[in-house]
């Protein structure tokens, strides 16, 4: 799926948010220590099981305050974490976000900050007071997601010391790797973070391997990431069209698996050509794409 963009306001709004945040507690270095965001916003966290109603249930039963539950209908809980397969939830009531402790370590820290952007941003509560995944349209969960991975980003990634960061680095997937031990999150979310940050044409592919086989229910590109340079030159750009063309320079199964070329035709109907990288973290190929210039002509034989 594309990654949604936002508009300039909400963002520039989620930027102050995330930016007061980050001040309050005294500009600190990376990595993020999430438990010192939980003190300063006064947030609870507990666990829970995904694949046991039992855990939920006892979890449901441990979040009262004077004897009285706090959730009118407990039974949504299950319900939510089952039909929508969610890894971590905000109870804005509570001031607790619930976290599914079967989910690997580095995830969780995503999902734990994806739900503090919710809990960040002003227009989000009242949108949570409820299942808001029936009372929501698509298109509007959509955005509200988009919004918290949007103030994640910026809280884990420390907004401009991440920018600085990278651009003070080639932009390669080496430096990717870098950035994702230096600030201590996944691989992917570093990936995403970089191409959203990138001031030139820059795309990124979260998928299977080019030369894997599908399997049924499974898409083969489960992320198109794009810098708003990318969307506004090369917007009819396909995230398969892309994803065709790596399997000709990729193979092996882990770790860098292929460097090359890409040609992607612009707006005005010219050929750029793309530097791509594809690292294969053993599950899922990252592929990473930096725009170099116009294709040079052909150069006429005499």
């Amino acid at each position: 799926m594309d990654a949604p963009l936002l508009q300039s306001r909400p963002a520039r709004d989620i930027d102050v948010a995330v930016e007061k945040v980050l001040r309050d507690l005294g500009t600190p270095e990376p990595p993020l220590k999430l438990g010192d965001v939980r003190r300063l916003l006064s947030l609870d966290r507990a666990y829970y099981s995904s694949t046991s109603g039992g855990a939920v249930s006892e979890t449901i039963h441990r979040l009262t305050i004077a004897g009285k539950q706090v959730l009118d209908r407990p039974s949504i809980l299950w319900d939510a974490i089952k039909k929508f397969d969610l890894r971590a939830l905000w109870l804005p009531d509570q001031k607790r976000i619930l976290i599914d402790h079967e989910t690997p370590t580095l995830k969780q820290r995503w999902n734990e900050t994806h739900e503090i952007g919710h809990s960040i941003i002003p227009w989000h509560e009242p949108l949570m007071h409820g299942d808001q995944y029936v009372t929501l349209s698509v298109s509007c969960h959509e955005q509200v997601e988009a919004e918290a991975n949007y103030a994640a980003g910026g809280l884990l990634f420390l907004r401009e010391r991440f920018i600085d960061e990278l651009r003070s680095r080639p932009f390669t997937m080496a430096t990717i790797t870098q950035l994702h031990d230096l600030f201590g999150n996944t691989i992917t979310s570093t990936l995403w973070r970089a191409v959203e940050s990138a001031e030139s044409p820059t795309f990124g592919l979260v998928s299977i391997h080019p030369l894997g086989t599908l399997k049924e229910g499974k898409p083969s590109i489960r992320h198109f990431l794009r810098s708003p340079s990318f969307v506004k030159a090369f917007g009819d750009v396909r995230a398969a069209e892309i994803f065709a063309s790596l399997g000709s320079f990729c193979s092996g199964g882990r770790g860098l698996i292929g460097q090359g070329d890409v040609l992607l035709t612009d707006t005005a109907q010219l050929s750029h050509r793309f530097s791509v990288e594809c690292f294969c973290n053993s599950y899922e190929v990252l592929t990473l794409g930096v725009h170099r210039g116009l294709k040079a002509p052909a150069v006429a034989q005499a």
